[in-house]
């Protein structure tokens, strides 16, 4: 009896010390989370434009941006569409803890104001443009309308408004625009370029549609989704296991690997399981999460990472996908890496204004430069997701 008695008691004592690390981990994460999101806000708001952010920091407007068709795109008054995503998804997840939740209310209004500055209504139909109408006509990119409709679905989760439900469908609407028969269906990059068909582009898509069917309950969106996850299966994923980057006009795959491709479909397969019940979505995601493990974690990568930091929002698009499937198969593997990995890049690679590289690594020569917007505002989003998991995991 006696050795039973203690053996609940140190039981008891375990559990509680785990239980109060859960706490204490939570509190961290959730405290780094606020100050690297409120570092952001202080240096990268342009208080000339309400609700827009500058491209990097510190900014002197001479850097050459490469993610747009043709590259070499001079950095311009405020950011693009794509790095101001990452604070807006940034924002709904500190929505997500109770803790600061009215906080974070007005800076969500604040977001989409911002949001909404990209809005083109002088094309038909209605998209989100790549930089803000007002400023000048610009490309209008089927995967920035993508992570504009995950956006609004998120805020849509977050404050039943039902406005963000009317954009997001919006913006759905403006990707299936672009969806024609070539190769056997999906979307291309961007507007009026038929070249290839993107994994960003379509795996957006596939999220969009399913997120909006959360929401709605609406058939026609779950059969989307479908669809546009099945051209993704069928056309890109790897003999690896994980997507490629693109399909060429010509049929040509380009295996190139990025972490996020796999991580939009990853989040979908589970979405896709959730929604009908098929288990073949459910090993599709447990494979897909497997494999892209095994690629990310053996391919060329810092000594110090268990996995290759490739971007670090496209890192953190992996990370979500890992998050859906652990709260299906409570696997927390994939999940421990990437957090090692960014506490990592926490406390070893931040420069003197509390900004982390781009690699994770504490490179001299990254810790003197810029830092982007897109860098930034992930850090915020995946420190907020993890206080969230802990405290959860308690």
């Amino acid at each position: 009896m006696r050795k039973q008695a203690l053996l609940v008691i140190l039981v008891a004592l375990v559990g509680g010390t785990v239980s109060a690390q859960g706490q204490n981990l939570s509190a961290e994460y959730l405290k780094r989370a606020e100050t690297i999101y409120a570092n952001v806000w202080k240096h990268y708001r342009v208080r000339d434009h309400a609700g827009l952010f500058s491209e990097n920091f510190p900014s002197g407007k001479k850097d050459t941006l490469t993610y747009m068709e043709g590259g070499g795109v001079q950095e311009k008054a405020v950011s693009f569409l794509w790095p101001f995503s990452g604070m807006l998804s940034a924002t709904n997840v500190l929505l997500q803890v109770p803790e600061v939740r009215n906080k974070y209310k007005p800076y969500l209004d604040t977001c989409v104001i911002g949001m909404e500055q990209y809005r083109d209504t002088s094309r038909s139909p209605v998209g989100y443009q790549a930089y803000p109408p007002r400023f000048e006509k610009s490309d209008r990119y089927y995967d920035d309308n993508g992570l504009v409709g995950i956006d609004y679905m998120e805020s849509y989760f977050n404050t039943k408004n039902p406005v963000y439900l009317h954009r997001a469908e919006e913006a759905f609407g403006f990707i299936i625009s672009g969806w024609n028969n070539d190769l056997g269906g999906g979307v291309t990059w961007l507007e009026g370029h038929l070249d290839q068909k993107p994994a960003c582009s379509n795996g957006t898509a596939t999220l969009v549609a399913l997120k909006i069917y959360k929401g709605t309950k609406n058939p026609y969106y779950l059969n989307w989704g479908k669809k546009f996850y099945t051209w993704m299966y069928t056309n890109l994923r790897d003999s690896t296991g994980v997507y490629s980057n693109d399909k060429k006009r010509n049929g040509t795959v380009n295996r190139t690997f990025y972490t996020y491709n796999s991580g939009f479909m990853l989040e979908a397969a589970v979405l896709l399981y959730q929604f009908t019940g098929d288990p073949q979505y459910l090993r599709q995601a447990q494979q897909l999460a497997k494999d892209a493990y095994v690629h990310f974690s053996t391919v060329p990568h810092h000594k110090d990472h268990a996995f290759k930091i490739d971007l670090p929002w496209f890192v953190t698009v992996l990370f979500r996908g890992y998050e859906a499937l652990y709260h299906q198969d409570k696997n927390y593997k994939y999940l421990d890496l990437i957090e090692q990995d960014l506490n990592y890049a926490w406390q070893h690679a931040r420069d003197k204004y509390g900004f982390v590289t781009r690699s994770w690594t504490p490179n001299a020569d990254e810790l003197g430069k810029p830092k982007w917007l897109l860098d930034e505002g992930c850090i915020a989003e995946l420190y907020a997701r993890l206080s969230v998991l802990k405290k959860a995991r308690q």
